[in-house]
């Protein structure tokens, strides 16, 4: 890579700064303007894809469960198996299904535009 160093470098003028952008200027800059109706619509299939990850994680997880405590047949590595599955459904399943719930219930700091939407 080449350096600039010959290259002269000038300040912005007073218009151009952080102050134009705060609406002080002549007029707003659309960048730095949003409308929070557009930020709280519902991703469903985010929210199905979250339920069934928290609905098949509990499932796996209780499945492990039993196989641990001898209420169905099984090795003890099939539990260890179905345990690690569990977590790694169930963790993220219940991170989203919680954003989710308290977003529906207008929780201060849960909106809905903090679920990923696929």
């Amino acid at each position: 890579m080449s350096s600039r160093r010959h290259v002269r470098y000038t300040p912005l003028d007073a218009e151009e700064t952080d102050q134009a952008h705060s609406g002080q200027g002549r007029e707003a800059d659309l960048r730095f303007s949003y409308t929070p109706k557009s930020l709280d619509r519902i991703p469903w299939k985010s929210i199905f894809l979250a339920l069934f990850l928290l609905s098949l994680g509990s499932f796996l997880l209780f499945l492990s469960i039993f196989i641990f405590i001898g209420h169905m047949g099984g090795d003890r590595s099939q539990a260890f198996g179905l345990f690690v599955l569990g977590m790694v459904t169930f963790v993220p399943g219940f991170y989203e299904t919680r954003i989710a719930y308290y977003s529906w219930r207008g929780a201060k700091g849960y909106r809905f535009a903090s679920i990923p939407d696929y």
